[in-house]
């Protein structure tokens, strides 16, 4: 992509209407409350119902499950990308990485939507996955950080993050409103569990692909993702 070139007129997008407009932030605000309620298993039709507008409206506005999903949840995706960065600043590496897991955890803890959204990769969504793919290349910093301090286990594998979150939205998922606070005392049991010295050997981490498939295959119903075995 060449930065200085300029937009012909079929790469500039219609403004839209003042009532598509309306209509469109009316479904975000719709989204933002059905997926933190319900997880991204909420159907389209619960998101048209809260918005209160036909499911052809938003289908309009956002053919796939996924566009809406991305649209709903980028703003949420910066939030985390900035923890990873306001760890990084940490003078304190070690209470920096354990400071950002914390974070993350209660902010999957706080939106159900999000907490899925940590563990499912949007392939088609760019901006989301972009994001995302930012916060993990720092992320690996804060580890090798938290490493040099000699307190954090030398096999901790940045794929371990990938499975916290997986393990922090089960519970999440799972105690719902009847413990909505049971998550803090396992992450506090996970993250003790990586301080030095460390009691034993652990198992081998998930290859890459194999995680990067478990995370495809947990993309909600009604979204575009290629099959897992396909390329990105």
């Amino acid at each position: 992509m060449n930065p200085g070139a300029r937009p012909t007129d079929n790469s500039a997008a219609p403004p839209l209407r003042s009532d598509a407009e309306r209509n469109r932030g009316r479904i975000i605000a719709a989204g933002r409350t059905v997926f933190g309620r319900d997880g991204l298993n909420a159907s389209m039709a619960s998101v048209a119902r809260e918005a209160g507008v036909g499911i052809a409206t938003i289908l309009r506005h956002f053919p796939a499950k996924e566009d809406l999903v991305a649209a709903v949840f980028l703003d949420r995706m910066d939030a985390y990308a900035d923890a990873v960065a306001v760890a990084l600043d940490d003078p304190d590496p070690w209470h920096g990485f354990t400071g950002y897991i914390e974070t993350a955890c209660a902010m999957q803890a706080a939106d159900y939507g999000f907490a899925d959204v940590l563990t499912t990769t949007f392939p088609t969504a760019k901006a989301l996955e972009q994001r995302r793919n930012e916060a993990y290349e720092a992320m690996v910093r804060l580890i090798d950080r938290a490493k040099a301090t000699g307190r954090l286990r030398e096999d901790f594998d940045p794929s371990d993050l990938v499975l916290i979150h997986m393990a922090n939205a089960g519970v999440v998922n799972a105690c719902g409103d009847a413990a909505p606070d049971a998550w803090r005392r396992v992450v506090a049991l996970m993250i003790q569990s990586l301080e030095t010295p460390a009691r034993g050997p652990l198992p081998a981490s998930p290859e890459h692909d194999a995680l990067y498939k478990a995370m495809l295959r947990a993309v909600p119903a009604g979204s575009t993702a290629p099959k897992p075995g396909r390329n990105s």
